[in-house]
Formats: structure tokens, C-alpha cells, sequence
């Protein structure tokens, strides 16, 4: 009689595998669960396509909410307002900020702006305090404003130094080697203020300025720069000073810096800049385009032609037949190119395409930027405050179309996960029961071998009496 080894199951402990029948029992009971877990093979496979389905819908929104970003943006106001200052003399430039426009200004620049800087005669050591103390304190008047008394460490110049430069008056001081006398080194004490008129300076030996003035020879004054405006126009002339060599907003956004004195007549000229309009521009149509063309190839048919000609498979993409997704698709579409004011975006170079996408011409649109930077810039904004409103529309983050779809996808998710779970606890029953079921097939069957092993023994046992009777 054949016989199989015992085998063992997580559920039932000790199991007979065809040890009396000599049925692959094990095997059989594989099979069986094959069967009996097909519904939740097939949770499984409907998981993964949703999980893949709601990860493509994320990468799509949020491809959709940097587009709604990135459009918004180009709607602020003055956004995309930018101005050049351009000057025709060496000794002039000018830089325009966001809040420029366009104009031109002439002046001559008469002096540059400069700080004061004074000397010490030779010295080796800070004077010694009248009052026989360690620490120096030296006061600093600057202009008109209050005077600041500092301490320094001791009389050693670098203590002073450190003491001068940490007094937040402006005044700087730079210990400056001219020699030696006796063998110790002999120094001067160069002083410098800020620039401007108002930045001119003294230097007290003592803690307020009724000490002793510091001995110094002043090397240059402080002034401010200054310009003239329309030079030798009578009741127009006009000087403009400036505590730096910088003329801040000289014209509304517009800051001169000078660099040179000079006699003849310099021009700052502002004029309109499409570079950020094109810019923007630009880079919204590239994203649009990116994202079109993402959203057809993940909604492509593929058709398999076998080598007679005939079609001999058909299969989809993500995102083929998704109403959601095309209405997303379609509703950036148009617009990005719905008529503006009853004009085409195509006459500032943003086209549709016959393959149902857009194209960007450069040119074309900075030829309408320089013809008609206003209009222009108005219309291209106002293009991008519909795809702002369109995206927005689609991955808003609570009412998004996209989001929402996610959102049913998850719970989608979440459902089978909870299925494919309770399945794992219905089939582990069912195994048990089919154990347990071939289990007692197999003692049935053991215990009738048995019985028939005994009857056979009992019969073989009465025919050798009956021979040996005879």
C-alpha cells in the first residue's frame, strides 16, 4: 500500500498527507485554496491598477497646481512691468527697480561725495590720561549729533583702535607704521569718517568734548556729491546733493550712481524691457505644452497589427476615456486660447495647434511687446489669469476636480485593502476546514486498512487449521 510523509499546516498543527490513501492531499489543498482565494486575487489586482491610477492623478495634479502658481504670479500687478536705465557717460550709471517708468533725465555731475580723514602726528602710544588712569576714554563728535564717549582697554594704539571702530559713530580708525624712534616703532592714526557734508568730525582726549581736542592734521573735508540739472537753463537750474556717490530714486525707480566729475552734460535714459513679459510668458506656454503632452500620451490607444494586416489587440493607457482628466485637459485649452476681447492669442504668438496643443513664438511676441508694450502685457495677462483660474479649478486643494477624484480614489484604496484583509481571515478558516476535512479522510482510511489487515490475518489463520485438520 503506498503511504506519503505527515506534513504539517499553520492552522491545524498535525496533518496525515496521504499516509493511508495515498493521495497527495497537500497538493489537493493547494489547489482548492487557489480556487477559493480567485475573489481576492482579484481585490488585489483591482488595488494595484487603483493605486496606480490615483499615483498618476498626483503627478498630474500637481504638474496642474504649478501651472495655477506659475500663472497667478504673472497676473500680479506690475508683474510684469520692467524698465532698463541706461547712461551715455562713463562716469554715470543707473539701475531701475519695478516701480520705474519710462523718462530720461540730463545733469553734469560737479563734485563726488567724500568723507573726511585726519592724522595724528607720530606716536607710539595713545596719550596717558591727565588723570593718571590705565584706560583711555576718548570722545567723538560727529556733525551735529551727540557725542560718544568710548573706553579703551589701555593706551596700546590696537586697544584704541578696537575702541574707535566699535563706537557705531561711523568714525573708523587704521593704525598706520612710519618708522622707529629708539628702537620702538612709530606710528600715525589715521582717521575717516562717512561721506556727505554732514559726516565731518572730532576727536576729544578725555569723556566729553570740553576734554582736549586730539592733535590732527585733516587730509580731505567731507562732502556730499552733487549734480546739476538742467544746467545754464535759467529758473530751471537745479543742484542735487547726496551723501553718497548713489542719487536715490533721481526719477521714480531710478537710482544714479556717479563716479566721475565732469563738465559735460550725462543722460540717464528709462525705457520699457519685454525680457520679463516674454519671460513669463514663455515659461507658462512651455509648462502648458509639457503638460498636453503628458496628458495625450497617457491617453493613447495602442493597436498591435498582426503580420497579415488585421488588428489583433487594442489596449489603453492611464488615462484613456477619462472624462475627468480630458475636461482638465480641455479647460486649459481654451484657456490659453480663447479669443481675448474678440483678439486671438495667436497675434501675440500664442497659437493653437492642429494636434490640439500650443506653440510659442517668441519673436512674434516681442514684436508685440515692442509695438504695444501695454496691450501686450495686458492681454497676456489676462491668458493667465484664466489657466490661473482653470488649474486652480482642478488642484484646488479641497475643491479641485483632480484633488477630489484622488480623494475617492484613496477610500477606493482603503475599501479593498479592508477586503483583500477580511478575505485573508475567510481563506485561513477555509483552509483549516479542508485540513481538518482530508485529516479525518485519512484516519477513516487508516483505521479501515487496519480492519481489513486484522479480517485478512483471522482468515489466513482459519485456512491453515482447516489444511492441517485434513
Amino acid at each position: 500500500m503506498a503511504t506519503a510523509a505527515l506534513s504539517t499546516t499553520s492552522t491545524t498543527g498535525l496533518g496525515l498527507s496521504g499516509l493511508s490513501s495515498g493521495l497527495d492531499t497537500s497538493g489537493i489543498i493547494t489547489k482548492l485554496m487557489s480556487v477559493e482565494a480567485a475573489p481576492q486575487t482579484a481585490l488585489k489586482t483591482q488595488l494595484s491598477t487603483t493605486t496606480t491610477y490615483r499615483t498618476a492623478l498626483q503627478s498630474l495634479n500637481s504638474s496642474v497646481a504649478a501651472i495655477a502658481a506659475s500663472a497667478k504670479s504673472a497676473t500680479a500687478a506690475g508683474a510684469l512691468s520692467s524698465f532698463t536705465a541706461t547712461s551715455d557717460a562713463a562716469g554715470v550709471t543707473a539701475t531701475a527697480s519695478s516701480s520705474a517708468s519710462a523718462g530720461s533725465v540730463s545733469f553734469t555731475v560737479d563734485r563726488l561725495a567724500q568723507a573726511q580723514v585726519s592724522v595724528t602726528g607720530t606716536i607710539a602710544a595713545w596719550p596717558a590720561p591727565a588723570d593718571g588712569s590705565a584706560k583711555p576714554s576718548i570722545t567723538l563728535q560727529v556733525g551735529g549729533g551727540t557725542a560718544k564717549t568710548v573706553t579703551a582697554a589701555s593706551t596700546n594704539l590696537d586697544d584704541v583702535v578696537a575702541a574707535i571702530n566699535g563706537s557705531g559713530t561711523g568714525v573708523t580708525a587704521t593704525k598706520v607704521a612710519v618708522g622707529s624712534s629708539n628702537g620702538a616703532t612709530q606710528y600715525r592714526l589715521q582717521l575717516r569718517g562717512a561721506t556727505g557734508d554732514g559726516n565731518g568730525f572730532a576727536v576729544y582726549q578725555g569723556d566729553s568734548t570740553a576734554s582736549p581736542a586730539l592733535a590732527t592734521t585733516q587730509t580731505q573735508t567731507a562732502q556730499s556729491a552733487q549734480i546739476t540739472l538742467y544746467k545754464g537753463v535759467a529758473g530751471a537750474e537745479q543742484q542735487v546733493l547726496s551723501s553718497s556717490n548713489t542719487f536715490d530714486d533721481l526719477l521714480t525707480g531710478v537710482d544714479v550712481t556717479v563716479s566721475a566729475a565732469s563738465t559735460a552734460t550725462a543722460t540717464v535714459s528709462v525705457a520699457a524691457d519685454s525680457t520679463a513679459a516674454t519671460t513669463s510668458a514663455q515659461a507658462l506656454t512651455s509648462s502648458l505644452i509639457t503638460l498636453f503632452s503628458g496628458i495625450s500620451a497617457a491617453s493613447a490607444v495602442t493597436t498591435t497589427t498582426s503580420s497579415s494586416g488585421s488588428t489583433s489587440a487594442t489596449s489603453g493607457s492611464i488615462f484613456t476615456g477619462d472624462s475627468i482628466v480630458r475636461a482638465v485637459n480641455d479647460s486649459l485649452l481654451s484657456a490659453a486660447t480663447d479669443p481675448v476681447g474678440g483678439r486671438s492669442p495667436s497675434s501675440i504668438g500664442i497659437n493653437l495647434t492642429k494636434d490640439g496643443t500650443i506653440s510659442f513664438d517668441k519673436a512674434k511676441f516681442s514684436a508685440a511687446m515692442a509695438a504695444d508694450p501695454a496691450g501686450t502685457t495686458s492681454m497676456f495677462q489676462t491668458i493667465a489669469g484664466r489657466v490661473s483660474a482653470a488649474a486652480s479649478g482642478a488642484s484646488d486643494s479641497y475643491t479641485g476636480t483632480l484633488t477630489q477624484k484622488i480623494t475617492s480614489q484613496q477610500s477606493t484604496e482603503s475599501s479593498l485593502t479592508k477586503q483583500i484583509s477580511d478575505w485573508d481571515t475567510r481563506l485561513a478558516a477555509i483552509q483549516a476546514q479542508y485540513t481538518s476535512q482530508f485529516n479525518a479522510l485519512e484516519t477513516a482510511l487508516n483505521s479501515l486498512s487496519s480492519q481489513a489487515s486484522y479480517l485478512t490475518s483471522q482468515i489466513g489463520g482459519l485456512t491453515t487449521n482447516y489444511q492441517g485438520a485434513n
